[in-house]
């Protein structure tokens, strides 16, 4: 029997996928829809675009649905070394991007991931009095993780034969300008002065400098709990400032740029470079997801500016009762949890939704 349905098989939902395992579904009671069974397929295609090395992320920035052990604790008994804990207990580690893809295949292979993904593309789900239709399939528990919805590009160079999205495969021109200020824009900036290219930035805020894309306290109950008693007004503007472009802090950052002397500048328009990296991330909004759109139209689903409002635990409200659950993980989450975009904030979900299908069979 089908209880639970994930659309989406990115890393949001294979991190909710082995919430829900381990709150005892078994792979035969939970289905994936995705076209590629390969849960990193698409974030390992990005990281390989911008040459990226190393995970923004610490020991915990991992797909198992506990935080301990963590990546951290796995490689000091690989290795036998305790630099891992060490640097782990100063909040200075950061796995290698080898290291995490290697524990996503592992995690597929022993969780039973394979055996729950159907390879079908989601372009519309069925909202029925006590259960979710997709793909046919009657489900009463849906968690909807499609991730972002595409690149986002700026409008004015969408003809610029020198464009490139800073995610797609591209090497460097001579001379460089990147547009953009976050961690994608910053490891462009060292990948081109690498190269040998004189790089030019092109920014419209001066970028914050944290170790996380959002703040660690944004990932502590208490800070949660305030966060939740916000209304819409204030919630908004504190997801827009958790959204600024921000990169780590740190000498592995800064010292490229100040060796590279007048290689590196900062300007307020575009000139005449051979090469455009526009390091300027995703579209954002519900608006941009074609299945997000639909069920917001066909079910009038409460909204707020680019946000689809949901519960603290990620659920939508006017289509979770006693009977059916249907809640959002990934980016279109933060409604419910600022940090919806890492690991944690998939897991976050899967746990609301877990709690809602033990309830059910109580």
């Amino acid at each position: 029997m089908i209880r639970v349905a994930v659309v989406g098989g990115g890393l949001a939902g294979f991190s909710a996928y082995q919430t829900l395992r381990r709150g005892g579904l078994s792979p035969a009671e939970i289905l994936v829809f995705d076209e590629s069974p390969d849960p990193s397929a698409a974030w390992a295609r990005r990281a390989r675009a911008i040459r990226q090395t190393h995970m923004r992320s610490e020991s915990d920035g991992h797909c198992l649905p506990t935080s301990f052990p963590g990546l951290a604790v796995r490689e000091a008994l690989r290795t036998g070394q305790v630099t891992p804990l060490l640097s782990s207990v100063a909040n200075r580690y950061n796995p290698t991007v080898r290291q995490f893809l290697a524990h996503v295949e592992d995690l597929r292979e022993r969780s039973g991931w394979d055996e729950s993904v159907r390879r079908v593309r989601i372009d519309r789900i069925g909202v029925h009095r006590e259960f979710f239709s997709v793909s046919r399939i009657e489900v009463p528990h849906l968690l909807i993780a499609t991730g972002h919805p595409g690149l986002a590009m700026p409008d004015e160079l969408g003809d610029d034969p020198r464009a490139v999205h800073a995610y797609e495969p591209h090497e460097y021109a001579p001379t460089v300008t990147v547009i953009g200020a976050g961690l994608a824009a910053a490891t462009e900036w060292l990948n081109a002065l690498a190269s040998g290219a004189s790089v030019v930035s092109i920014r419209r805020r001066e970028p914050e400098r944290r170790r996380l894309n959002v703040p660690r306290e944004w990932f502590s109950r208490r800070t949660l709990d305030g966060y939740h008693r916000t209304g819409p007004v204030e919630r908004a503007a504190i997801l827009r400032r958790l959204l600024a472009p921000s990169y780590p802090p740190g000498a592995r950052w800064d010292e490229p740029l100040a060796r590279a002397g007048e290689r590196f500048r900062v300007e307020q328009a575009l000139n005449g470079s051979e090469q455009v990296i526009c390091a300027t991330g995703f579209r954002r909004g519900f608006q941009h997801d074609p299945l997000l759109r639909t069920l917001v139209a066909e079910c009038e689903l409460e909204t707020f500016q680019e946000w689809i409002v949901l519960d603290r635990d990620s659920t939508v409200p006017a289509l979770t009762d006693g009977r059916r659950t249907l809640a959002l993980a990934g980016v279109a989450a933060q409604w419910a949890f600022p940090a919806a975009d890492t690991l944690v904030g998939a897991k976050y979900a899967a746990r609301g939704l877990l709690a809602r299908v033990r309830c059910r069979t109580r």
